[in-house]
C-alpha cells in the first residue's frame, strides 16, 4: 500500500527537502522535521501552492524525547505515519593524526543516536497496526571507511546494519526497513567539492522514492559507485589500506 502520511528528518535542504517535495507530488502528506523552522516553512509553503500537504516542526535529532514528541505531534496533526525517512545528517571530514572527540561527537550524536531516535520513535504505532515503513538514509561509506570520514564512515556502517537488524526482527510484523546507501549528492555538506559521479538532491530523491515504491530492502546507488565499494568491501584489508588513497577522494 503506497504510504499516505510520512515523517521525514533533515528536510529543510538536501535530499530531505527534495524528498519531501517528491512525496507530496505523489499526494503523500507529509511532517518535515529539523532544526532551521523557517527554511522548513518555505518547504511546506512551496508544497501548499502546488496543492500538497504539509507541517513543518522544528527538531534536533540529538534530543531523543524531543523526537519522541514530533512524532506523537505530526500523527496527531496528519493521522497514523505510514513511513519515516531517518534523513538527518552531518559529515565533517579530518585527517585521522588531527581527529579529536569534538571533531566526532555531533557527527554521532546526529548520524547515530538521532537516526536510532526517529526509528524507533514511531515503532509501537506501526507494530500495534501491523503495517509501515522504517527508512534509513546511510551511505556507500557504509561498505568501507572513507580516507579523512573516520566518524561520518563509522556512522554510517552502524546505520546500515542497525537497519539490518530491525528489518531481520520485524520481518513477520508488517513493518518493513529499508536501507538506502547515497554516492555523492550535491547538497550543503558537499560544498564546492566535485567529487566523482555527484548528482543533484533531486535526482537523488527521485531514485529513493522509487526505492521505496518497490519496497527494496537495500538500495546503493549509483550503480558504478555502489559496485565500487561493493568491490572494495572485499578486498583484504593491507591491500585496502593501499588503493584507497588514489581510488577515494579524501
Amino acid at each position: 500500500m503506497a504510504p499516505r502520511v510520512a515523517f521525514v528528518t533533515g528536510a529543510s535542504g538536501g535530499i530531505g527537502r527534495a524528498l519531501a517535495l517528491r512525496m507530496a507530488q505523489e499526494g503523500v502528506h507529509v511532517a518535515l522535521a529539523a532544526r532551521r523552522l523557517p527554511a522548513l516553512r518555505e518547504v511546506t509553503e512551496e508544497i501548499a501552492a502546488a496543492g500538497g500537504t504539509a507541517r513543518a516542526y522544528a527538531l534536533d535529532v540529538r534530543d531523543a524525547g524531543a523526537v519522541a514528541a514530533r512524532v506523537a505531534e505530526a500523527e496527531a496533526d496528519l493521522g497514523p505515519l505510514d513511513l519515516v525517512v531517518a534523513n538527518a545528517g552531518v559529515a565533517k571530514g579530518r585527517w585521522s593524526g588531527k581527529l579529536t572527540f569534538a571533531d566526532c561527537e555531533d557527527t554521532l550524536d546526529v548520524n547515530v543516536r538521532g537516526a536510532v531516535a526517529t526509528l524507533l520513535a514511531p515503532l509501537p504505532g506501526m507494530l500495534a497496526r501491523g503495517r509501515g515503513r522504517l527508512v534509513g538514509i546511510s551511505s556507500i561509506s557504509a561498505y568501507r571507511g572513507l580516507p579523512k570520514f573516520a566518524a561520518y564512515s563509522a556512522s554510517k556502517a552502524f546505520l546500515s546494519a542497525f537497519l539490518e537488524v530491525l528489518r531481520v526482527d520485524l520481518a513477520r510484523t508488517g513493518v518493513r526497513v529499508s536501507d538506502i546507501r547515497p554516492g555523492y549528492v550535491r547538497t550543503g555538506m558537499t560544498g564546492q567539492a566535485r567529487p566523482p559521479l555527484i548528482m543533484s538532491a533531486d535526482a537523488a530523491a527521485g531514485r529513493i522514492w522509487r526505492a521505496i515504491e518497490r519496497g527494496r530492502s537495500v538500495y546503493a546507488f549509483p550503480y558504478p559507485m555502489a559496485a565500487t565499494m561493493r568491490t572494495l568491501r572485499r578486498l583484504p584489508a593491507p591491500i585496502y589500506d593501499r588503493v584507497a588513497a588514489r581510488l577515494l577522494p579524501g
